[in-house]
């Protein structure tokens, strides 16, 4: 049996924010791991997808770049095994998964897509938010300004602005839900999941998590949590992800973040092996 030559593109830095060290490392483990299944894997940075022509025709990836998920997307049509595909990557930009997720009707807080060039008072007080979430809806959240809390519609007025300058031009603006804060890891067709709470761990991105609290502990239905992760990685086409959720007081689980191969960081050395297995099993199936 011929050995299979896999391309493997690391993410460029100034998509890791303060995760440049974790994103790598489970790279490397990956391909440590695909290695030991016995394939042959080319490593390249972000910037190699643009500049130069690869020629493996399959394709794993921690991709951010927009010209790089446009190339990849390139590529998919023309017959690469790409994993995450570079659809299920933008699909994952804020805008797109929240109408992906809501359309789909997988668990999620109440959400209201807004312009930024516009006042979003009225839209909040019809909807009721008052303490909310103000995310970029364009992109992946890459600067700790990209997602902010806001206690009332004037606030709200204020990031919008920021924003326009910033030259985003929409919003998605979540509802705040009060409860615990758990982060989550998962791989597709595979036994592994992983979930713990940031609180207890001190594990940040940007240090907002501090708004939930710490974790109380609310009992919640771990099999119904993974179902529905399994679900929402389904919509949006991708088969490495992380995310997070709320879990209010009465148990329920929504999900208010779902991202397309994140760090692992808190348990990369257990996932490593689940992932290299899986970009296998799809690359060969």
């Amino acid at each position: 049996m011929s050995e299979l030559v896999i391309a493997g593109i690391r993410r460029g830095n100034q998509f890791s924010p303060n995760h440049i060290g974790n994103d790598a490392a489970i790279f490397s483990l990956v391909t440590e791991h695909l290695r030991h299944l016995g394939c042959h894997v080319n490593e390249y940075i972000e910037s190699d997808l643009i500049t130069q022509n690869i020629q493996e025709k399959s394709i794993f990836n921690m991709v951010r770049d927009w010209q790089s998920i446009h190339k990849l997307q390139k590529m998919e049509d023309e017959g690469y095994t790409v994993i995450n595909s570079g659809y299920g990557i933008e699909n994952c930009t804020r805008e797109k998964m929240t109408r992906l997720l809501m359309s789909n009707h997988i668990s999620h807080p109440r959400s209201l897509i807004l312009p930024t060039n516009e006042d979003p008072t009225n839209e909040l007080e019809k909807a009721g938010f008052y303490n909310c979430w103000i995310k970029r809806g364009d992109f992946h959240a890459i600067h700790r300004e990209d997602v902010t809390y806001v206690r009332n519609p004037e606030e709200a007025k204020s990031i919008l602005k920021e924003y326009a300058i910033r030259g985003i031009p929409n919003v998605v603006i979540n509802e705040h839900l009060v409860g615990d804060l758990i982060k989550f890891y998962g791989v597709t067709n595979s036994d592994f999941f992983y979930w713990f709470y940031p609180s207890n761990l001190h594990h940040s991105k940007f240090g907002l998590e501090i708004i939930n609290g710490t974790a109380k502990g609310i009992p919640f239905d771990e099999a119904m949590l993974r179902q529905t992760c399994s679900d929402a990685a389904k919509v949006l086409n991708i088969h490495i992800y992380g995310g997070d959720c709320i879990v209010s007081e009465n148990g329920s689980i929504r999900l208010i973040d779902f991202n397309d191969w994140p760090s692992f960081a808190p348990c990369r050395n257990d996932a490593a092996p689940y992932i290299a297995k899986r970009i296998r099993d799809l690359i060969t199936k």
